[in-house]
Order: structure tokens, then sequence, then C-alpha cells
């Protein structure tokens, strides 16, 4: 025996407490053509879709102005019939739209014993009450849902910003590897092949997230870079600014140097995007000579007690961190090397600067460094979908003793391997 079909409206906590909180309504607050326009605009939140934003409106506009004036009463009394008349749909469809209605919390229902929808008036003929679809809810939540109709408004501008900034730094980019002859073939053709991985990852540019298209367009506009072999940015780093300190080329000078000044120096300057780690064709024994006496320099600073880690060679490091020649970044020399593009590796991840200064303040310039390293490699995997939090919570760990980088990295290293066997 089939089980017999349940009578009445589905009833679910959500409509209960959509219900309460229409009888908090302050009639009076909000006009009805500030609701028509609400109604409006709702389907850019994806709350609703257009053909229930249209029925909501019509439902607006049913109720008299006055209604939503103080003492009125806002409800509805059409048949389902009548709204399907109106809108052209069937009134089956109807039953539908005000099902989905309700549960999004735009309207409750007040329902009598069969159904009917009617008005209760007092003896002077005014509508006092009735059994109908009650829009007081609409008034409960105009300020929730005009905030996040405002949301949503904000994130489009932002989504269009970025499309249109990776879209000019995409044709910027191929514009460069067409007419910069300069370059090697081979190096041409490898940052070809990194452009081609990086249009792969973004895939569908108008589907694909904001926070996506500014990392590949911060990608993009570090390849230009490289195509035009500019000159590294570490040496503008150390340029001369408002104080002749930053510019002293004396030994003593440089070992009294803070051992952050580098990266303060880049949060200081904002129209630096993207650092490249070297230009093409950079790489001459002057410049990492230099690079290996500021790394020993800096290694000799006083630096804060840190939580002590166990040490792994830099070249398992690499081979657990295949994300960085997949971003781009040539295989740091030394652990030196690690720290100093750990700035780059956080914009790229998406990592705040906050973040990185906390995790250094605790970790330690080189620590906090192969974390860094280690959350991109995991986002790079999609193992993780908040950066920036997985970094907080890596140098919460670091605070407590609780955290193991070696393992991190040696676990790494063994997925690799595996995926390249199989």
């Amino acid at each position: 025996m089939p089980p017999k079909r349940s009578i009445g409206r589905r009833q679910t906590p959500k409509r209960a407490e959509f219900r309460r909180l229409a009888l908090s309504a302050e009639i009076g607050t909000v006009t009805r053509g500030q609701l028509a326009v609400l109604a409006q605009n709702l389907p850019c939140t994806g709350m609703v879709n257009a053909t229930e934003a249209y029925l909501l409106t019509t439902l607006i506009n049913t109720a008299p102005a006055d209604a939503f004036e103080k003492g009125g009463r806002p409800i509805i009394f059409k048949s389902n019939q009548q709204l399907a008349f109106e809108i052209n749909r069937s009134a089956g469809r109807v039953s539908r739209l005000l099902s989905n209605l309700f549960d999004a919390g735009l309207i409750t229902m007040q329902d009598s014993g069969n159904y009917k929808r009617y008005p209760t008036r007092n003896v002077e003929g005014t509508v006092v009450d009735g059994c109908g679809i009650d829009m007081r809810i609409l008034i409960a939540r105009y300020r929730e849902l005009d905030e996040l109709i405002r949301q949503a408004r904000v994130e489009k501008a932002a989504a269009n910003a970025a499309l249109r900034r990776y879209r000019g730094a995409l044709r910027n980019l191929r514009r460069a590897l067409a007419f910069a002859n300069c370059i090697p073939q081979r190096t041409r053709a490898r940052l070809e092949v990194r452009v081609e991985k990086v249009i792969t990852l973004v895939g569908i540019a108008t589907r694909a997230p904001s926070v996506l298209l500014r990392r590949a367009t911060a990608l993009f506009e570090w390849f230009v870079e490289r195509a035009m072999q500019l000159p590294r940015r570490l040496e503008v780093a150390f340029a001369p600014q408002d104080s002749a300190c930053r510019c002293a080329g004396s030994d003593t000078h440089k070992q009294t140097t803070s051992p952050n000044s580098h990266e303060e120096s880049n949060v200081d300057r904002p129209s630096v995007t993207v650092e490249p780690l070297t230009s093409v064709g950079a790489g001459s024994a002057s410049e990492w000579a230099s690079e290996a006496s500021l790394g020993r320099r800096r290694s000799r600073t006083k630096q804060p007690h840190h939580s002590r880690q166990e040490m792994v060679a830099l070249q398992d490091l690499l081979r657990a961190i295949p994300a960085l020649s997949t971003y781009g970044f040539a295989p740091p020399r030394s652990w030196a090397d690690l720290a100093r593009i750990a700035p780059q590796m956080c914009r790229i991840a998406g990592i705040s600067d906050d973040a990185r200064r906390r995790a250094v303040d605790q970790m330690g310039e080189q620590q906090a460094a192969v974390a860094i390293a280690i959350t991109l490699q995991k986002l790079d995997r999609q193992e993780i979908s908040s950066p920036d939090g997985y970094l907080r919570a890596m140098t919460g760990r670091a605070v407590a003793g609780e955290l193991h980088l070696s393992r991190s990295i040696f676990g790494l290293a063994a997925r690799y391997t595996v995926e390249r066997l199989e």
C-alpha cells in the first residue's frame, strides 16, 4: 500500500522562525516603493531567480501604499489563480514560487483552515488582520537584504575590474613575447609554457573568482618584466629614500640593519605588485656572491628566540615544493634566497602581510619562508582553500611548540614522488 500523501503546508524550523520575525516588523519604517526596488534587485544576490523576483514585486505592488504605513497590514489576499494570470504562469507554478519565497524568508503565510485567503475587518471596514500572504518580513529584513545587494554590487565591480586587468595583462604579455627579440628562444619557450599553464588554471575568465584573476594578473606582469629583462627589484629595494642610512655601504651599517628591512621596504612600495626573483639571463657570480654575503650578515644579526625546528636540506624542500617552478620562481640557492622571495609567494597565494609578519615574528625569517612555501604548495594541490588562515594556524602551532615543518616537507616530497611514478 503506497504511503498516504501528507496534507497541509510543509512546516520547518526556518519557516517558524520567519513567522516570528515577521511579527517584530515595525510598520511604517519602509515604504512600498523601497520594497519594490529591493525585490527587483534581489536576483543579483542569488537568493531568488528572475521569475520569483517578478512575483515578489507583483505582491508588493498589489498591497495599497497605506498598508505599509504605520498601523497598516501588508497582507495579500489574491488567489494563486489570479496571481498566475497577472504574471502569465500556471497556478501550480505560482504555488511552487510562493513556497520558494517562503523558504527564502521573503514572505510568510497566514493560513486558514481551508487555505482560503480573506481579510478580517473591523466595524469601520478597515482591515485589521487576515489569512493570506504576509509581507511584513520584508520590512523586518529590509536593512539586511539591502546590505546583501550592496555587497553583491561591490563584489561584481571588483570582479569586473579584476577581469579587465587580467585581459589587459595577458594582452601585454603576448605582445611582449612577440616582440622581445633579445631573449633566448629557450627562455621564450619556457615563458610561453608557463603562460599557457596559468591560462589553463584560470579556465573561463568570466567565471573565475576575482582572487584567482588577481593572482594570474600578478604572474603575467611578472612574466612581462622577465621578458623585457628589467633589472632585479632587489637592487631597487635598497635605493636611497628619505634617509642616508638605507644607502650606506659600510660593513658596519649592514651588520646593524634590521633583518626585516628588505621586506619592510617592499611593503612601503604600493606600486610593486610582484617582484621577480631574477631577470632573464641574470645570475652573474658577483650578484650571487653579494646575496650570499647579505644572507650571512643577516644570519649574524640578533633574532628573537623561536621554537627549535628540525633542519632539512634545501634540496629536500625544493623536491617537496614543485609549485615554485610552476609559478615561475627560479630555484633558490640558499635559505636567504627562499626568505627573500617569501613576500612574492605571499602575494601569489593571497596571504596578507600581517599573517606573514606574524609568522616571521614567531618562527623566524627562515622557518616562516618554509611555512609559506608549504602553504603555496598545498594551495597549488587544492588541499586548502584559505592560505591566509592556514599560515596563521601554522603560526599558532609554532607558538605552542606543536609545529613540525620537516614532517610536512617529507610528506609532500613523498606524495610528489609517488605521483610522478604513477
